[in-house]
């Protein structure tokens, strides 16, 4: 590794003061390392939108000096927006875990990009070296398998980010590599950055192994009844808990829902589910009994086209539920979901169905994010010179801020960041660098960027007030209407009950138009068209309250 007394700097391009959309940057002057490429999902008042991603402006400003993106884990909110990323910047070579690796060529696939050569799979054992930069893996536990958290290496020291972790005793699957976090505490690290999502969440997050012992349990209880059980398709350990949970109970199971179809290859073709058999089409249920059965579904967030939200509609063309059903949720809300989520509940009881979800009593779901006792934990064990708290909104990030500074961090050492803001460390100073340009980009279909805040203010004023399109036929050499306007809405009025409203508005529109013919010698479109809706706006608001969005549509006739 080149050694020189280079600058090296840190920031966000996501990921601070939201949750998802993360993608962290550390660069010196000849490199770039790109940590994760994660989307997130729109709020309500972001009509339309599918996702929300990174603004890269900086990435395609300086694409000749990325050496690599480098891939935490495979949830959406890290990989979600590689595809989006590649359309935009040249990436030489992805570095990833398997099943991360996995879940990447498929959204590339289903995009039609091409990834030969792009993509490196990495283990605990890797150590992938640059000419001023290097990085080694720590394998961590959290709610999908191949999770790490990355030491780079650096010209002023070792920068850590942890990725999204959890200190579980006893996962099910291989435990946090503690001894290398411990080396690594030991020879020094710069900078810590720690994922802060349940940072305000006092204690430890419960074992995996707490909500496997709750999972068979609900099994031995209900011997006589179907189960139908809604959890995360990403969370593979449990769904292999369940796979082994229903061959002890003698039950096949029926998967439903894209994502869970996905899961499930993906975990039998890296050997995390080995028996194939268990796995049934929803035709072949009809030879067997009701208890020998689990439907296995997506939906546990509410999701209004998700596999067991058609099911609680009775809309699903090949489930149908039975009054002795058993529906699980093995999951916990995402902030945002609990209306959508108790909807869901609401109708399954309507059908009289018993339906189990998370509680105090009831361990069927743990979070996959340290809780503040784990923060701790990492803090002590990786012992950093400087801390920057990371994905989480802010109110998560004072919150680990406050839990760093009672593990004995300097509070002058912490840094609670916005994306786009950076530090700038040397050998033996760190000061605050440049701001980069960073933002919410939409994607809204297959556009990327083509929605910003006037469309967005459009729709919401259409979801409130609705629009009113006035056709208008214009003799333009005469300068006449031919016919009486006709005035059509969507989501304003119901035409055929408000004749009067419509006759009076298109008495406005007629009378505006001869006004405009009277004090115009010539005829000109869009300063017409720019007139009626000026004129019509107030006049409509005084008869209604209601401000929709007024398309006049002219044909002129000649």
């Amino acid at each position: 590794m080149k050694e020189k007394n280079m600058t090296t700097s840190v920031f966000a391009l996501g990921g601070l003061g939201e949750i998802g959309k993360n993608m962290y940057i550390v660069k010196t002057d000849d490199e770039i390392i790109v940590i994760d490429a994660g989307v997130m999902f729109p709020e309500n008042d972001l009509l339309g939108v599918d996702y929300v991603i990174q603004d890269v402006t900086y990435l395609k400003e300086n694409e000749s000096k990325i050496v690599g993106l480098f891939i935490t884990h495979g949830h959406e909110d890290h990989i979600g927006g590689i595809p989006f990323l590649l359309g935009s910047v040249k990436i030489p070579k992805i570095y990833t875990s398997k099943i991360a690796n996995d879940l990447i060529i498929k959204k590339l696939v289903d995009r039609d990009i091409g990834y030969d050569g792009l993509l490196e799979v990495i283990d605990e054992n890797s150590h992938i070296k640059f000419k001023t930069m290097s990085v080694e893996f720590i394998r961590t536990s959290h709610s999908i398998p191949d999770s790490y958290a990355f030491a780079i290496h650096t010209p002023v020291g070792i920068i850590m980010t942890t990725g999204d972790f959890k200190f579980d005793l006893t996962p099910i699957g291989p435990m946090s590599d503690l001894h290398k976090m411990a080396r690594l505490g030991s020879e020094g690290v710069k900078l810590l950055m720690s994922d802060s999502t349940n940072a305000l969440s006092p204690g430890f997050s419960k074992s995996e192994s707490c909500v496997d012992e709750t999972i068979s349990a609900i099994f031995t209880r209900y011997t006589s009844n179907r189960i139908i059980l809604a959890t995360f398709a990403s969370n593979i350990y449990r769904i292999k808990h369940i796979v082994e949970t229903c061959r002890e109970n003698g039950r096949k199971i029926i998967t439903f829902g894209r994502s869970m179809e996905s899961a499930k290859e993906i975990a039998l073709n890296n050997n995390l589910i080995t028996d194939k058999s268990i796995f049934i089409e929803a035709n072949e249920a009809k030879n067997l009994k009701k208890n020998e059965i689990c439907i296995l579904c997506t939906g546990s967030q509410g999701e209004p086209l998700a596999a067991l939200s058609r099911i609680a509609n009775g809309t699903h063309k090949q489930i149908t539920l039975l009054p002795d059903d058993i529906v699980v949720f093995s999951s916990s809300p995402i902030p945002g979901n609990a209306a959508g989520i108790n909807r869901i509940i609401n109708k399954l009881y309507l059908k009289g169905v018993k339906v189990v979800t998370n509680t105090d009593l009831t361990d069927i779901h743990t979070s996959g994010h340290a809780k503040q006792e784990e923060l701790r934990l990492m803090l002590r064990l990786i012992k950093p010179e400087y801390f920057l708290p990371v994905h989480g909104e802010y109110r998560m990030l004072k919150s680990h801020k406050n839990v760093a500074i009672s593990c004995g961090i300097d509070e002058n050492k912490i840094f609670i960041m916005k994306n786009g803001e950076s530090l700038d460390f040397t050998k033996n100073d760190v000061k605050k660098g440049p701001i980069y340009q960073a933002g919410d980009v939409y994607v809204d279909g297959s556009r990327i960027g083509s929605v910003g805040s006037v469309v967005l203010k459009d729709r919401k004023l259409m979801s409130k007030d609705g629009i009113l399109v006035a056709i208008l036929n214009i003799d333009i050499n005469k300068k006449e209407l031919l016919l009486h306007p006709n005035v059509t809405t969507r989501g304003f009025i119901l035409v055929n009950e408000n004749t009067d409203l419509i006759m009076q508005i298109s008495k406005k529109i007629e009378y505006t138009v001869k006004q405009y013919f009277k004090s115009n010698a010539k005829y000109n479109y869009v300063d017409l068209k720019n007139l009626i809706i000026l004129e019509l706006n107030p006049y409509i608001v005084e008869l209604t309250g209601r401000r929709p969005i007024i398309i006049p549509v002219i044909m002129e006739i000649k």
